[in-house]
């Protein structure tokens, strides 16, 4: 391997640090905030901020930081968004109100936001066909490693130290990160510089901020409640919109040519029911191996290990059978796979264990592995160099609005299953609520009553929606399955020059 193309390699090494860093704070929040609502004072209404502060920022953010890259250089926008992020981080480990960790969240979802589509783009300008589904595999492994990493390190923190110990992970993360992109990414950024477009910036991000609020809030209070559906509807007209400015100016933001391309457009819709059924996932094992087989949050992390060792492998060998089998077998393949594994996983009952739940992840996994990165190489193949950053971030906005509402949506079937079959014939109003309210609060209930017969019928009612939602995410494999065979292209990747010479290539042959 040349130097060039062994510093491409070291390259990814830092976007995986980079991504890394962002998958840890998705899934490590939740750990710390019984502690925090004690220590911070906090009321629900602000615990939710503390949630939804980031996620709306973060996605609202994505397609400007996309252009930001593209018109500045990707490589210093990375750089800058480390730093916010790692700032952010130790704002929130050492926040003294709720206020103020409400304030370093919103912070941290703008390095979030700008972190993300800056290293999708780079994969496309990085590598050639060749080489780019292993880069992209590299990348998407080490933030699906995240997820069980995240409450791991943060449950022996959080049994150690304080609730601000959690958001420190990110402290070395990034300081490493960015001194790997300092040193080995290449810079890159469009060849001309466009005009801002002030409109499309607004209009997308209110429309991309306003349905991320509106389904969060849908799985909360309803999808009948009226804010929910005025807010629902006016990010939809925003995003409409927005579609009808970017027709209308003569430096529009995004290209909307670009959902012509049939490699773009499906390989983000794959992308999209992947992330849907991954959340179908991530929200309900957790609470399955926590309130059904009695871990703690660091032992259900360790549970989840199986289906990244899944994906690890599928992710490995992902690239070979695309080769071997074509782009639409593999993904198809990937999807029928990881619909198996669910349909299999909706066969649990209240006695299953812990086999049976690995079992099922890691194929799950693997189906993932298979699936995620040929559908990604489709879409981020399609963008060139000019349009990467602001292609990315359509991407990832549009994956990650997919993500959102598969969390709200098979949360609300979670619940409602939950409920409908909880058997509360007896129970005061109070104890009745609060055994609503999610599984640990019925065995809260149980405890208080000493009721084993009431525990029973909670992990009964538990495990039976669970079931449900992963029968659900089961049949979106299926029509992830019919999507790849009829959608996706033969042959995916671009027939585009090889990598740009980056500032240090040019400086190795100056």
């Amino acid at each position: 391997m040349s130097d060039v193309g062994a510093r491409r390699w070291w390259a990814v090494a830092a976007l995986v640090l980079a991504s890394m860093a962002v998958g840890f704070d998705v899934t490590i929040l939740s750990l710390a905030l019984p502690a925090m609502a004690d220590d911070l004072g906090a009321n629900n209404v602000e615990l939710q901020w503390f949630v939804t502060s980031y996620t709306l920022v973060f996605a609202a953010g994505m397609i400007p930081a996309g252009m930001l890259g593209d018109r500045f250089g990707r490589k210093k926008v990375l750089l800058v968004a480390l730093v916010i992020f790692g700032v952010s981080s130790l704002a929130c480990a050492y926040a003294t109100s709720s206020g103020v960790f409400i304030a370093g969240r919103a912070v941290l979802g703008l390095g979030g936001a700008l972190i993300m589509p800056t290293i999708l783009a780079l994969l496309p300008v990085m590598f050639s066909d060749e080489e780019r589904p292993k880069a992209i595999g590299a990348v998407a492994g080490a933030a699906m490693l995240a997820y069980p990493l995240g409450p791991i390190l943060g449950g022996y923190l959080l049994n150690h130290f304080w609730w601000g110990s959690v958001f420190l992970i990110n402290v070395p993360v990034v300081i490493l990160a960015f001194l790997a992109v300092r040193a080995w990414l290449p810079e890159s950024k469009a060849s001309e510089a466009k005009p801002f477009d002030v409109g499309g910036l607004v209009l997308s991000s209110a429309g991309l901020a306003a349905m991320t609020y509106g389904v969060i809030q849908g799985g909360e209070k309803g999808w009948t409640d009226v804010t929910v559906l005025a807010t629902i509807l006016g990010g939809l007209l925003a995003l409409v919109a927005f579609v009808l400015w970017e027709k209308r100016t003569p430096d529009p933001l995004v290209d909307l040519s670009l959902f012509r391309s049939a490699r773009f457009t499906s390989g983000t819709m794959l992308g999209t029911v992947i992330n849907f059924t991954m959340f179908g996932v991530l929200f309900t094992m957790p609470q399955y191996y926590q309130a059904i087989l009695g871990t703690d949050a660091m032992g259900s992390g360790f549970r989840l290990l199986p289906m990244v060792g899944g994906l690890l492998v599928g992710v490995t060998v992902a690239n070979r059978i695309a080769k071997a089998m074509g782009p639409k077998a593999a993904v198809g393949l990937g999807f029928a796979l990881l619909g198996a594994a669910l349909f299999y996983g909706a066969t649990t009952d209240v006695g299953s264990g812990t086999g049976l739940a690995a079992a099922w992840t890691a194929a799950y996994g693997l189906g993932l592995g298979l699936a995620l990165p040929t559908a990604m190489d489709a879409a981020l193949g399609a963008l060139s160099e000019d349009s990467a950053g602001v292609g990315s971030g359509v991407n990832q906005s549009i994956r990650t609005l997919g993500g959102s509402f598969g969390a709200a949506i098979l949360g609300s079937i979670l619940n409602s299953k939950y409920r409908g079959d909880l058997e509360l014939d007896g129970l005061p109003e109070a104890a009745q609520d609060a055994a609503k309210d999610s599984v640990f609060g019925g065995l809260g209930v149980a405890r208080a009553m000493e009721s084993s017969s009431f525990a029973d019928s909670v992990r009964s009612a538990f495990v039976g929606a669970l079931d449900v939602v992963l029968v659900v995410s089961g049949f979106l494999g299926l029509l992830g399955v019919l999507l790849a065979v009829v959608w996706l292209p033969s042959h995916v990747g671009q027939s585009t020059p090889q990598p740009a010479e980056s500032e240090h290539d040019a400086a190795d042959t100056a």
